[in-house]
């Protein structure tokens, strides 16, 4: 375990016997009001662009000019097939099997369409249970799927809380309201790291908790995909999305990822929405023939893919080839490690981080709860050329992603929002 110290003698250290540095030149940096680098921790809500994005987009672009429709077929990389050069990597990226994976959609389409299949409702098993502090977008979602099959939300929805006084959630909560209503269950359906505070799943675990009695499981990993070790063929999830702007840095609103177990692959039997994307590839043009549904996670397609969106992600998905994901993982706990250890070393009164402090139950995510602060401290932190993330009512979201950020970045960040805190 590295022993860390302050200064910023060390950072530099750090960064120099550091072997994915180099990828940071790989990025485009925004820059402050001074012309420097700004320091980017908001890798949680929107990654940076590869700069082989630009060059990925224009490939397509040029096939579209200069093919015209002839571009699905005979394009530098025929659009036809294009979201397979997007499987293996992804896959390998969220733990899975390419049979498991396939980028679609965006992320609450995809959770809608995965609960059409996985969310099936009866007269004694009906209710769907989420996290107390679920993104809200998810309780959205859920609760339309309850309203749909004209259930009372209030009724249907059961939360997981963490307990008063805590912000981190404990599993033998879930045990309880399993042992006490899985049998009403139908869906458990979590994110797999919550974005508020942080805190990374043991997916496995709600896994096996959820199928024990009987129900479906489900997660949301909008904030794990790229971040953690999901291992979600291992997991035993029925199903799990994300989206691919995030840790992914494929651009704002671009397409989500998707996981549906193997072992419901070729089971037809399922209920799902269907489209001509989801028919079988190689009679898909006859257009007349019955649908014949495709086996993995490609048969919950629908339409055909957004090849510009797909470009982008691909981009990334190289650089994600090139690094290495197990590389990825060692820096980001690092990285991390060393920025709670500059914070705690401030020793400063108003500040506690509520991010769990074992690193396997975390990402590069660090949430910094600021005691009777408010919006002004991020206006602050802005001011100086740091970008992060605040969330109300009192939380700083700082997310230094291994890609891109440098322990110097880390180290300068605790630096000013130091001299913020002291008011000065």
């Amino acid at each position: 375990m590295t022993s860390y110290k302050t200064g910023l003698n060390f950072a530099l250290e750090l960064d120099k016997t550091d072997e994915l540095s180099h990828f940071r030149s790989q990025f485009h940096i925004p820059k402050h009001k001074n012309g420097e680098d700004c320091i980017y921790l908001c890798g949680n809500s929107l990654g940076l662009q590869p700069k082989i994005t630009q060059s990925y987009i224009n490939q397509e672009l040029k096939d579209w000019a200069e093919l015209g429709v002839e571009g699905h077929v005979h394009g530098e990389n025929p659009w036809l097939s294009y979201h397979e050069l997007l499987t293996d990597t992804m896959a390998e990226i969220v733990g899975a099997k390419p049979i498991e994976v396939v980028v679609m959609n965006t992320l609450t389409t995809n959770l809608h369409l995965m609960m059409v299949s996985f969310y099936r409702p009866t007269n004694k098993r009906y209710k769907i249970l989420i996290e107390g502090d679920a993104f809200p977008s998810d309780k959205y979602a859920v609760e339309s799927q309850l309203r749909h099959h004209g259930i009372d939300e209030k009724e249907g929805l059961i939360l997981w809380k963490s307990r008063e006084g805590e912000e981190l959630l404990r599993y033998e909560d879930l045990e309880s309201i399993l042992k006490e209503y899985g049998d009403e269950i139908a869906l458990v359906m979590i994110g797999g790291v919550n974005y508020y505070t942080g805190q990374f799943f043991d997916l496995k675990r709600i896994t096996e908790l959820g199928h024990k009695y009987g129900c479906f499981v489900g997660f949301d990993c909008a904030h794990g995909a790229g971040n953690v070790k999901l291992n979600l063929h291992n997991s035993g999830a029925d199903f799990a999305i994300w989206c691919s702007y995030k840790y992914l840095n494929s651009g704002p609103g671009s397409l989500s990822g998707v996981f549906v177990h193997e072992r419901h692959a070729y089971d037809k039997n399922l209920n799902r929405f269907t489209g001509w994307w989801s028919h079988n590839k190689e009679t898909r043009f006859k257009m007349r023939d019955d649908f014949d549904m495709l086996p993995g996670a490609e048969g919950w397609q629908l339409s055909n893919p957004p090849i510009l969106s797909m470009a982008a992600i691909k981009a990334s998905l190289d650089v994600f080839k090139k690094a290495g994901m197990d590389n990825l993982i060692s820096k980001s706990k690092k990285l991390t490690t060393y920025f709670e250890f500059l914070l705690n070393e401030l020793n400063h009164k108003s500040i506690k981080i509520i991010t769990p402090i074992n690193n396997n139950e975390r990402g590069c995510q660090l949430s910094i709860q600021v005691k009777n602060a408010d919006k002004s401290l991020h206006h602050k932190l802005t001011d100086v050329g740091i970008i992060c993330d605040w969330r109300e009512p009192d939380v700083i979201r700082c997310a230094p992603v291994p890609l891109y950020n440098s322990f110097e970045d880390v180290f300068n960040m605790v630096e000013k929002l130091k001299l913020i805190l002291n008011g000065k």
